[in-house]
């Protein structure tokens, strides 16, 4: 199989989650990704993933995990940080490396409280320690568009907020195939886990978090903001803030060092 990928699953009380995995290195990493997952979790996604994220696959054993497929009303970031806990103690992932994207970074923050012994560096890219006035607008609109089943409409306001320049520009050629995912599209889940960022404040107790992190932030970041990223920076003690000036919340995949910058950050 490419790059080691594979596509599995892991039972959870009364349901399950879709998982990935790949690379072929002896150090663990465990990849959250953002509030997109709701939509569509990330089965079938392993070597996409693994092609996306090819320079990790070297040194590291890459993990990823959805949220757990069925979610109960007010189910919230820190919950799903157990669930990670508990994933890792059925894959025998006694310590790992952890990036965690947008809501991912939410998630990684309670990680990294409740777990500490659990986790080697800390990675929180464009996410904050509590809501502000850009994500309460930005998630409010989704949540709008969510219940109102609009698709293409959610990927489309994501895609603007997310992307600049002449890459925001290709996207906008692929948003005619949009309809052909929709019916695919899991709007419950979604609305739980964007309900989940409106809720989430792990800010009184980020004083907690001693592990090694790097903070990664976008000036332009029109989903969630900048100011996070600073006051994340203001309260996790000895953490690393790099702000990329030109990019939006999309710069995980826009910007051209990023997965280069965070392996070099995990292997000083």
């Amino acid at each position: 199989m490419f790059n080691n990928a594979k596509n599995a699953k892991l039972e959870i009380e009364d349901t399950y989650v879709d998982y990935i995995s790949f690379g072929r290195g002896k150090k663990n990493l465990i990849l959250i990704p953002g509030v997109g997952e709701g939509l569509k979790t990330l089965k079938g996604y392993a070597i996409p993933f693994s092609v996306m994220y090819r320079k990790y696959t070297k040194d590291y054993k890459v993990y990823s995990f959805s949220r757990r497929n069925k979610m109960p009303n007010g189910f919230t970031t820190e919950d799903m940080a157990k669930d990670i806990i508990k994933h890792m103690n059925d894959l025998e992932i006694k310590k790992a490396d952890v990036v965690g994207v947008s809501q991912g970074g939410m998630i990684a923050q309670y990680l990294a409280i409740h777990a500490p012994d659990r986790i080697n560096k800390l990675v929180l890219v464009v996410t904050v320690p509590k809501p502000n006035n850009v994500i309460e607008e930005s998630v409010n609109t989704w949540l709008k568009m969510a219940k109102e089943k609009d698709f293409k409409g959610i990927i489309i306001d994501t895609a603007e907020r997310s992307y600049v320049g002449k890459y925001l520009e290709r996207n906008k050629k692929l948003y005619k195939l949009l309809n052909f995912y929709k019916n695919r599209a899991t709007y419950d889940r979604f609305i739980i886990e964007a309900e989940a960022c409106l809720s989430h404040n792990a800010y009184n107790k980020l004083d907690q978090i001693k592990n090694p992190t790097l903070i990664i932030g976008a000036q332009k970041d029109r989903a969630v903001g900048i100011e996070g990223s600073k006051e994340l920076h203001d309260r996790i003690t000895g953490s690393e803030l790099y702000i990329y000036e030109d990019y939006s919340h999309g710069v995980y995949e826009q910007a051209k060092d990023f997965n280069s910058r965070i392996l070099t950050y995990l292997e000083k």
